[in-house]
Parts: C-alpha cells; structure tokens; sequence
C-alpha cells in the first residue's frame, strides 16, 4: 500500500446525495462500504466529517445568532454526520471509535491523541467529532490538526470534483486540471483547496494533500493502491497540468 496511516477529510454536503437536506442512506452507506474496503487493505484510517449538511457555524451571524454560538453548533452537527458513518461502518462489520472534541461522554469518548492511536494500531476506523472542539475553526482545520496528530501520511479530502481545476469546472469548461501541485502554487494562483488555517498547517508540516471524488466508487481503494488519482498538493515546486 502506498498509505500506510490515512486521514480522510468529507464534507457534511456530501452525505445530503441528491437531497436538499440532512442525510441520504444510499450516499452514507456508500462511503461505509468505501473505507471497509480501505481498512480491509490494512490501512490505518481516521475521518474527519463535515456539518454543513445540517448547520454550518458562519450561517448564525446572517440569521442574528452570535457567531460563537453558531460554530458549537455546527460541532454538534459534526457529531450527528459521525454517528451516522460510524452505525453504517458498524453495519458493514468494521470496529470503529467516535471520539470528540467536545464532551459528549453518552455517544462518544473524548479526544486523547494516544488513545486514538491505539485504536488506530488495533485496526479501528476512528472518526473525529466536533472539529477542534474550538470556535473559529472550520472542519478542514481539525482534519488538519488531527492528521498532524497522529502523524497521517497524507490528508484525503473527498469531493464531488475529481480534483483542483484552474477555475470552478462546472462553471468554466476551460478549466484547467492539475495532476500535482505545490502548495506554493496553491496559494499563489489563489485555488480553493482548504481555508487558509488549514492548508498551512499541511504545508508547515508538509504533509501532502489529495483532492479527489469521493462519489466515484473505488476511487479512495484505488488511490490507496498508489494509482493516479486526483490532485496532489505536495512541497514539489513542479506543477503539472492537463
């Protein structure tokens, strides 16, 4: 395996499927089956989810809630994505842990980075609720911090595009596609690949990131077994675009 220890990033949108709203089984299973097949593999693999599905902390502030507030909710909402992936892992047969960055000690164990290590060399996909437990900080941030944590090989960030484009693809059919890239690039040509928090501290830590479609079946299995998929954002000073 190319991976040996993985952090997958997904958005809370993601599990809406084709719903405007809150979580579509079908999407949910999906990804279920998805990382059974990774973690079958021998790959260590942690998740970090989105909530956006069902609240999103910046939306407080345009409906007169205080921000503050906002993004503990939005944490929670993270929980409720976390466990609903970790039923539909446990349906699937796969030893999972939810641990959480708030407590919440009736669902979910608190976050200790040893002890999820530990479950992770004892072979149990751990997912991460509540971001960093800390307002201001979106999900892409906490994905981040936690794979920095527990030292992750590479942050997999699980889209609906099939990488980073030059400009939004289903905007602008002109747009370009890179294969690799460097962060240095990303900043530079301004692309949208995490917010700025964390997309630093990838780059300070130099830990690569993948961008890819996670709505694909196979994709993740297949990028685990080191074929070319989606974007990958390395300290490489080579772009390579198609």
């Amino acid at each position: 395996m190319k991976y040996k220890r993985i952090l997958l990033k997904l958005s809370g949108e993601a599990l809406m499927g084709e719903q405007q709203y809150g979580i579509d089984s079908n999407r949910l299973m999906q990804y279920a089956q998805e990382i059974k097949e990774v973690s079958a593999l021998g790959v260590e693999v942690a998740v970090v989810i989105g909530g956006g599905n069902i609240f999103r902390g910046v939306q407080a502030e345009k409906v007169g809630l205080d921000r503050v507030q906002g993004d503990y909710m939005g944490m929670l909402a993270t929980v409720i994505n976390s466990m609903a992936l970790q039923s539909a892992l446990e349906k699937t047969g796969v030893f999972t842990r939810l641990l959480s960055g708030i407590n919440i000690q009736q669902v979910c164990e608190p976050y200790i980075r040893r002890r999820a290590v530990r479950h992770l060399e004892k072979g149990r996909v751990v997912i991460f609720g509540a971001g960093t437990g800390n307002p201001y900080f979106t999900t892409d941030s906490a994905a981040s911090l936690r794979a920095i944590e527990i030292e992750a090989d590479v942050v997999l960030k699980g889209t609906r595009v099939d990488g980073i484009y030059s400009a939004d693809p289903e905007k602008n059919p002109d747009a370009i596609f890179y294969q690799n890239i460097s962060f240095k690039d990303v900043f530079e040509k301004g692309l949208n690949v995490m917010d700025m928090t964390a997309f630093t501290l990838c780059k300070e830590n130099n830990l690569p990131i993948i961008v890819f479609d996670m709505n694909t079946s196979g994709n993740l299995k297949r990028l685990i077994q080191g074929e070319q998929v989606g974007t990958l954002v390395s300290m490489d000073e080579i772009a390579q675009s198609l």
